[in-house]
């Protein structure tokens, strides 16, 4: 695998190296016991996410095993929290923490937040700390590696991966005329551009012309504000970041198809003008049920579909692909959105050093397997598909191998956050007939160059 820097990476880990080759030579001698609290704090987590931070617990409990063969004693106490009030609740806590001097020392977030915490001190660079040329970090996949990096520098390790795919209620497929053959091909025929956007509008148009489903329910994206809406910008041929020159990019003509094709879903009558902000519960309980017909959600729907939701047989009413590309400009696509590992400015360097070792441990295939399929999402590394638990199960194989590869994700730039708000801006004016897609591209095109200046590009 090829990383950011190689010959930083290998000078690195001749430096980790010596590191170790010191700590056996002096094995022999008694070593004075090492007492460490490490605290792990998670965004975005419930009880099925508890691997977020139990990993680091269990990885606690292997490198104190590995030091006392060295014949150190290392005692690391693991302080856990993920039951924050929701994204803000606990940005805020870790901001109010930062600013006390007492931020948890590792900290499992959103990979967003990487360009401004790293520009405003508050996390370390963790290749500074582990070897990314050694197993098992070189065995994560590199596209999620780079996700966990800013400006040529890796600050994170991916803590698990996901992605937002396109779903299609079987029956109702079935019941517009499409074939077991034609439902089987789905996936393939959309990842080739064969099946796009507006064959999604006009089968949802005939499943409620069927009376499948209600006016409305053909067409049922996402009901709140999201990343997942960057997918439809990708699917008609917008770029979010110039490789080049690192700066935002805003491509006025894909914008302004992504906004029609929305003012079209609700001109045919396929998606309610007020759809946004329909309650969640509502939402996955009609997706999971057949009441909607086609929709987008995440790989992670899945336990939510077949627990809460009782979807009893969700491989035989439900088939999944990439988002479909819009026009021939786009593409088929998918985003991820990994959580990742940072190391904060919390305590010494080394108190830094074993904070970033239980991270390497913890991203283990195996232990990281347990996340994966407890919380249905996708691993972080090539080698979980040779664990049994990972490999046995259907949807975190089909997933992996159907979405994972395509996966891209929203940029790491400290400007994002306010060309997204003029994205749904615009997009919501649209929806909801507000303004017509040219006049809401142009709106959003003046918000960005007010707010940004010369750090996106128009095009």
């Amino acid at each position: 695998m090829k990383y950011l820097d190689r010959s930083r990476s290998l000078m690195k880990s001749t430096a980790v190296a010596t590191l170790v080759a010191s700590m056996m030579g002096l094995a022999a001698f008694p070593a004075a016991a090492k007492d460490l609290t490490v605290q792990v704090w998670a965004g975005g987590s419930n009880v099925n996410d508890s691997y977020r931070v139990d990993a680091i617990v269990m990885a606690a409990d292997i490198l104190e095993r590995e030091r006392a063969i060295l014949g150190e004693e290392l005692n690391i106490t693991v302080e856990t929290k993920y039951d924050f009030d929701g994204w803000e609740g606990f940005k805020q806590a870790v901001t109010l923490a930062a600013e006390a001097g007492n931020a948890p020392h590792i900290v499992v977030t959103g990979h967003e937040d990487i360009a401004p915490w790293s520009q405003s001190g508050l996390i370390r660079a963790i290749e500074d700390y582990v070897d990314f040329d050694s197993w098992p970090l070189n065995d994560l996949y590199e596209n999620l590696v780079e996700i966990a990096s800013f400006d040529g520098v890796i600050y994170g390790v991916p803590q698990d991966a996901e992605s937002r795919p396109f779903f299609a209620w079987i029956p109702h497929m079935k019941g517009i005329g499409y074939s077991d053959a034609d439902i089987e091909a789905l996936p393939a025929n959309i990842q080739s551009g064969e099946y796009t956007l507006y064959d999604v509008l006009a089968d949802a148009k005939k499943m409620q012309d069927a009376g499948l489903v209600d006016p409305g329910y053909g067409w049922y994206p996402r009901v709140s504000r999201g990343g997942d809406y960057w997918q439809f910008y990708l699917s008609f041929g917008g770029e979010m970041l110039d490789a080049d020159t690192g700066k935002l990019v805003f491509s006025r003509d894909a914008m302004q198809k992504f906004y029609q094709f929305f003012a079209d879903a609700v001109a045919m009558g396929v998606t309610r003008k007020n759809h946004i902000g329909t309650p969640w519960d509502q939402w996955y309980s009609e997706v999971a049920s057949g009441k909607a017909g086609l929709w987008h959600g995440g790989t992670w729907h899945y336990s939510r579909y077949t627990g809460k939701e009782g979807l009893t047989d969700f491989f035989g009413n439900i088939q999944f692909g990439l988002i479909p590309a819009g026009d021939a400009s786009g593409r088929a696509n998918t985003i991820t959105h990994p959580l990742v590992y940072l190391v904060t400015n919390r305590g010494t360097d080394e108190d830094a050093t074993i904070a970033a070792e239980l991270i390497a441990i913890a991203s283990e295939p195996r232990i990281n397997t347990l996340h994966a399929i407890k919380s249905a999402h996708l691993g972080i590394g090539q080698s979980q598909s040779a664990v049994p638990l990972y490999a046995n199960d259907r949807w975190a194989t089909g997933a992996t191998e159907r979405l994972l590869p395509y996966a891209s994700a929203q940029p790491n730039h400290t400007g994002f956050s306010p060309f997204f708000d003029a994205m749904w801006n615009g997009l919501e004016a649209t929806w909801t007939g507000q303004k017509s897609a040219e006049e809401a591209v142009a709106g959003a095109e003046a918000e960005v160059k007010v707010a940004l200046g010369n750090d996106i590009i128009i095009r």
